[in-house]
């Protein structure tokens, strides 16, 4: 049975990428910086509006086991895309990067598959309007036992979450990992997305998580308070916490010790997947037994390196990053 260092269970959606201004964000009333869920329609609309697209596989898990696989380690990714140009399109783009894309792209069905309308403004921040599509039905069927089982690290995407079935989805998933020796976590994604599942996001770093990696807006949206009460409490439930804080410190919190790790500051190009590539390098050096500084060190090297270009994956060799730090 083939064991994967890292397996992700996220949204498999294309990405598509542009160039904008402000102003046009405005006349498209666009809310700037965030992620929010769009209907087929104005997919549609946002879609044609798009000048010099750039499409490429996305989605915030599968953006980070791109990363993971950039530097070296094994993976395979559990989404839901369908039979169709952009499907195919996404499997086979995964598969190139070197991630088993571990679910066939199915056939028949209404809805197709997702994409995610990304404008990025001169400062670095990218827009996301995002229409799920069938990427929103995955549910418990899609999650292959034997995959998950044999996973040494679990990473869910927390904005699966809209929907029970993908929340029953993370349950199999998380146990059967959990069961097979491996270690389950989750992104927490999206401060809105945790107010919409508040109660449910508790009760899963609470019971069925080993690690949770949220920024600052996430944590204190999850506890409803400051963020070192927040954290504290987080600490006190889960085995390994960490928290980034746009442009500050993260904050890293497991194996009986609290780190601080400064950020590796650059002039963003494009802030698009920033938080994905903090957590491959995180995830790469926790899987590989650094310590939780070096892990930390990592991800805020993976970050900088994604947001000095537009696009969500790495366009560098990570793994020379690390060494020029000496890091490996």
């Amino acid at each position: 049975m083939t064991q994967y260092q890292v397996v992700g269970i996220g949204n498999a959606i294309v990405d598509v990428l542009s160039q904008t201004t402000d102003d046009f964000l405005n006349s498209k009333t666009i809310a700037k910086g965030v992620m929010q869920l769009i209907e087929r329609e104005r997919a549609e609309e946002l879609y044609a509006a798009m000048d010099s697209r750039i499409e490429a596989p996305g989605g915030s898990v599968a953006n980070t086991l791109a990363g993971i696989g950039n530097l070296g380690l094994s993976t395979a990714f559990i989404g839901r895309v369908r039979d169709d140009l952009l499907g195919r399109f996404y499997a086979a783009s995964m598969a190139a990067e070197g991630t088993v894309f571990v679910n066939p792209p199915v056939q028949g069905g209404e809805l197709p598959t997702s994409r995610s309308m990304i404008f990025v403004t001169p400062d670095g921040e990218r827009s996301m309007n995002t229409y799920l599509g069938i990427s929103a039905e995955l549910g418990p069927e899609d999650v292959a036992e034997t995959v998950a089982a044999n996973a040494k690290l679990l990473f869910l995407e927390g904005y699966l979450f809209d929907k029970d079935k993908g929340k029953a989805a993370f349950l199999k998933a998380a146990r059967s990992c959990r069961a097979g020796g491996g270690r389950a976590g989750i992104a927490l994604s999206d401060p809105f997305c945790v107010d919409r599942h508040r109660a449910d996001f508790r009760r899963l770093v609470r019971d069925e998580m080993d690690y949770v990696i949220g920024n600052e807006h996430e944590w204190e949206s999850l506890y409803q308070c400051g963020l070192d009460e927040a954290l504290a409490q987080a600490a006190e439930e889960c085995e390994m916490v960490v928290c980034t804080r746009s442009g500050s410190d993260v904050v890293l919190i497991g194996q009986k010790e609290r780190v601080s790790v400064p950020v590796h500051r650059v002039v963003p190009v494009d802030a698009t997947g920033a938080g994905d590539q903090f957590a491959a390098g995180f995830l790469y050096g926790y899987a590989t037994g650094q310590s939780l500084a070096t892990a930390g060190h990592m991800g805020c090297l993976a970050a900088s390196e994604v947001i000095s270009h537009v696009g969500a994956r790495p366009e560098s060799d990570v793994r020379d990053i690390f060494r020029g730090h000496g890091l490996i």
